[in-house]
């Protein structure tokens, strides 16, 4: 089973753009999900990492010819969504919630007609208050509207939904935000893991078959 993760900064964590082995994945969830899963079953799995950083889900659609079609995974998971908004507060380049959905939907509905047998797992974008963060906190809480187009367009093509706010938001409440987004934003190694938990929980219940 191929799984090939797919998104922004927050996925691409120093991946190698060279290789797909070894250190390879990054430090980010990516590492943790080959870690566990390579781990208990060898000769199951392989993964690829396509995370770059900065991107919108305008690039994702841009660039999935070469960094997903090409590639024909059995398993493709997507993270993006806090960039459409960090972007726009901080160079006007945003990419708008109707145009986000747009595009996030023409993504989905062109690879499945490429690749009708794909498991798509959707993960949910969120946010944290922290240092890139709070000064914008009433634009970057936008995000959980897009999360919410996220599930909506999960829902609708049959695709696993992957829900991460709430959890940040528990943990976060427990024993600070800094702990798991540094930034507010971007994932320190708890932040990671918990991403990786809760995309394990649903990529065993619903995508692992």
């Amino acid at each position: 089973m191929k799984i090939l993760f797919y998104g922004d900064s927050i996925t691409d964590m120093g991946r190698s753009r060279e290789r797909d082995y070894g250190t390879g994945f990054g430090v980010g969830y990516p590492n943790f999900i080959a870690g566990k899963l390579g781990y208990e079953d060898p000769e199951k799995y392989t993964f690829i990492n396509r995370g770059i950083g900065g991107n919108r889900i305008v690039d994702l659609y841009a660039r999935i010819k070469v960094d997903v079609w090409n590639h024909e995974p059995d398993v493709l998971s997507v993270l993006i969504g806090i960039n459409d908004i960090w972007h726009e507060i901080g160079g006007k380049n945003g990419v708008d919630i109707v145009r986000f959905e747009k595009v996030y939907r023409m993504m989905i509905e062109d690879t499945l007609e490429r690749l009708p047998d794909l498991k798509i797992m959707l993960c949910e974008p969120f946010v944290l208050e922290g240092g890139a963060t709070t000064e914008h906190m009433d634009q970057f809480l936008e995000v959980k509207k897009y999360a919410a187009v996220v599930k909506k367009i999960a829902e609708d093509y049959g695709c696993v939904f992957v829900p991460l706010q709430a959890k940040f938001d528990e943990e976060a409440a427990k024993h600070g935000a800094k702990y798991y987004l540094y930034d507010g934003v971007h994932p320190d190694a708890a932040g990671a893991k918990l991403i990786a938990n809760e995309w394990l929980k649903a990529f065993r219940e619903k995508a692992d078959k």
